[in-house]
C-alpha cells in the first residue's frame, strides 16, 4: 500500500492532466478499492486534485486556451455549494451512495459521451440555467466526495458550443482547482485531512501531472487511456455496491 498508490497516482495525474482534469475520480476509485478510510478519501482528492490542475491551468492558459468570462459563471454557484457538502458530516452509507452515483456518471462519461458527436445551440436564457443548475451540482459533488466536476463540465462546455476542446479543457482546470479548494477548507476545519497519508501521494501526481499537462496543452489525446481508466472505475463501483448492500 505505501508505495503502490503512489506508483497508481503518477499515472492517473499524467493520464487526466492530459485533458484538463485533476483526476479526483480514479484517485477516488483506487482509494475504495483499497479500502481507505471514507472520512480520508474526499480530503486526500482534492488535494491531489489542488496540485494537478494548478500544473495544468499555467500549461493550458499559458498556452492561450484560457477564458475567466467561460469559466467564472460556473464557479459562481460551485464555490458556496462545494464549501456547504465539504462542510456537512455525512455517514458512511450515504457518503458510499453518493460516491458510487458520481463514479456511475463517470463511466458515462468516459464510454458514452466520449464517443458521440452531438452539440446543442442554447438560447442566452437556457445557457445561464445550464450554467447555474450544473455549476451547483458539480460543487457540492467535490464538496462532498472529492471529485472536481472538470469530468463533466469539459464535455459539456463542448457539446453546448461554449468553447474549443483547449478552452474546456483549461476551464475544466481551474473549476477543479477552485472547487477542491473550497472543499479542502471546509474539510481541513473538519479535521479529516492526513498530511502523513497525503503528502508521498503529492508528490507522484506532480511527476504525473506535470508530465500529463505539458503534452496535452501541446498535442497529446488520452481518449483510449481514459477507457482504461473507466474499467478501474467500474471495479470501484462493484466494491462498493458489495459494501452497500
Amino acid at each position: 500500500m505505501e508505495y503502490l498508490l503512489p506508483i497508481l497516482f503518477v499515472f492517473v495525474a499524467f493520464i487526466y492532466s492530459s485533458v484538463g482534469l485533476g483526476g479526483g475520480s480514479s484517485y477516488t476509485a483506487l482509494m475504495a478499492i483499497l479500502g481507505i478510510s471514507y472520512t480520508v478519501i474526499p480530503t486526500t482528492s482534492l488535494t491531489l486534485n489542488l496540485v494537478v490542475t494548478f500544473i495544468g491551468m499555467i500549461n493550458f492558459w499559458r498556452g492561450g486556451h484560457g477564458r475567466f468570462n467561460l469559466v467564472g459563471p460556473f464557479l459562481f454557484t460551485s464555490i458556496p455549494m462545494a464549501y456547504l457538502a465539504g462542510s456537512l458530516y455525512i455517514p458512511e452509507n450515504i457518503f458510499k451512495i453518493i460516491l458510487i452515483s458520481t463514479l456511475f456518471l463517470v463511466v458515462v462519461r468516459i464510454y458514452i459521451i466520449n464517443e458521440l458527436s452531438l452539440s446543442f445551440q442554447l438560447s442566452k436564457g437556457e445557457k445561464w440555467v445550464l450554467i447555474i443548475g450544473l455549476g451547483a451540482v458539480l460543487g457540492f459533488i467535490a464538496g462532498a466526495v472529492g471529485i472536481g466536476g472538470g469530468i463533466y463540465l469539459v464535455p459539456l462546455i463542448i457539446m453546448f458550443g461554449l468553447g474549443s476542446a483547449k478552452e474546456a479543457a483549461a476551464a475544466g482546470a481551474m473549476f477543479i482547482w477552485v472547487n477542491s479548494l473550497v472543499g479542502f477548507i471546509a474539510r481541513f476545519q473538519a479535521r479529516t485531512f492526513d498530511p502523513d497519508f497525503v503528502i508521498p501521494l503529492i508528490g507522484a501526481v506532480i511527476l504525473g501531472g506535470g508530465t500529463g499537462s505539458y503534452f496535452g496543452s501541446v498535442s497529446y489525446n488520452a481518449k483510449t487511456i481514459q477507457k482504461i481508466m473507466g474499467a478501474i472505475i467500474i471495479v470501484a463501483i462493484i466494491f462498493l455496491i458489495r459494501g452497500v448492500i
